[in-house]
């Protein structure tokens, strides 16, 4: 194994009714700022449980968060909580709202422009000057609620961008799995695949001598498997829901990437998607996670195969395993209501790719993946692939 060091101060609270202990997690006397996105939680009755249980607390409130957060509303919040003097963000939402209120945290007391945390991918090592933050978690998908990573995007420029470090992590998250009862059917489709392509952006690379990391990986791809279809349709079965929300906040907590190689071009890619497109966060990963194994096939034939046999039980020869693999990957992003091609999801795509190469030179991104071999050539050769 790789070495590594596993960090994440993090206090989970998961299952019914715990939204109710959130006096007893955030520090008392705090200012909050109580951030949110397009207002399901009012619909859904988060919000009264909230304002119920934070009943005391000197709260202002800011709405309007969007889906993929825009650095240009997140500011406004910046400001707030400046004029405001706020000392505590209470970020209730999905991970897109959480990934905001990093933002915001992080923003806060940065010295320099604020839009050089995303330009410059600034690393927000523990004890930097943020502002501290928790979290009620209401679409499980991301995994934020529970990692020091975020990812922004700058309406001015169609720029999605990450940043992250140790400072970003939320001090508690709320885990509540009964709140995705009355979650739309797309967004439970997009949370299953979001957290099933984090787990294979940090297994399906090379073959290592990580083999418990493996294991606990391929646990969570057959757990979203086996629970993904169904909870769909029936999100009010709390064995279906908690396991659903545990496995999307294990994919991307930090254990299994520890000690192992990871890749993320997949993530890159799919970014770009939609910055440009307004895409679905998880549909950009099925359209590109699945072309990019086929033109890194020789690269990743390997473990391909290990996934293919320890996931979907089959046989034959090596390139027939690694093949079908792919297959199968297809066939379950389908059977999660996923399209699989660009064409399928935006209009006048046909420059797409030159567009994304371009973009990642201005950047100086010559190469991605875990072993850097992803050269420009093969994004390009990806991105049409999907077309």
């Amino acid at each position: 194994m790789l070495n590594f060091e596993l960090y994440n101060p993090t206090k989970l609270v998961f299952g019914k009714g715990q939204i109710e202990k959130l006096p007893t997690l955030i520090p008392e006397n705090a200012k909050i700022l109580l951030a949110y996105g397009g207002g399901s939680i009012f619909k859904n009755g988060i919000h009264e449980q909230v304002r119920k249980s934070l009943e005391g607390f000197d709260i202002i409130e800011f709405g309007g968060i969007e889906a993929n957060p825009h650095f240009e509303t997140l500011m406004k919040a910046v400001e707030i909580i400046r004029k405001e003097k706020i000392d505590f963000i209470l970020a209730v939402g999905g991970g897109s709202v959480i990934d905001g209120v990093k933002f915001i945290s992080a923003a806060v007391l940065f010295e320099g422009n604020p839009v050089d945390i995303l330009k410059k991918r600034i690393i927000f090592k523990e004890g930097s000057a943020v502002v501290p933050f928790g979290t009620v978690l209401t679409l499980p998908a991301t995994g934020s609620e529970m990692n020091s990573g975020a990812v922004v995007t700058i309406e001015a420029t169609q720029e999605k961008l990450d940043f992250g470090g140790s400072a970003m992590f939320p001090k508690f998250s709320i885990c509540d799995p009964t709140v995705i009862a009355s979650l739309p059917k797309r967004q439970l489709q997009n949370g299953v695949i979001d957290a099933y392509v984090h787990v294979l952006e940090q297994y399906l690379t090379y073959p290592h001598e990580g083999y418990l990391q493996d294991r606990i990986a391929e646990s969570i791809l057959q757990t979203l498997i086996q629970v993904g279809p169904s909870v769909v349709e029936k999100p009010t079965d709390y064995a279906l829901a908690s396991n659903f929300m545990w496995s999307c906040t294990m994919a991307l907590n930090g254990l299994i990437q520890k000690g192992v190689p990871s890749d993320w071009a997949t993530h890159m890619i799919g970014h770009e998607l939609t910055a440009l497109y307004g895409i679905d966060h998880a549909r950009s990963l099925a359209i590109i996670g699945p072309n990019l194994y086929r033109v890194m096939f020789e690269t990743k034939k390997e473990k391909l195969v290990q996934y293919g046999k320890r996931i979907f039980n089959l046989t034959g020869s090596v390139d027939e395993i690694a093949k079908e693999a792919i297959n199968k990957t297809v066939d379950f992003y389908h059977t999660m209501g996923m399209k699989t091609k660009l064409s399928e999801c935006a209009e006048d795509y046909a420059k797409t790719a030159n567009f994304i190469v371009n973009r990642f030179e201005e950047r100086g991104w010559k190469a991605l993946g875990e072993k850097q071999n992803i050269t420009l050539d093969k994004v390009k050769a990806i991105v049409e692939m999907s077309y």
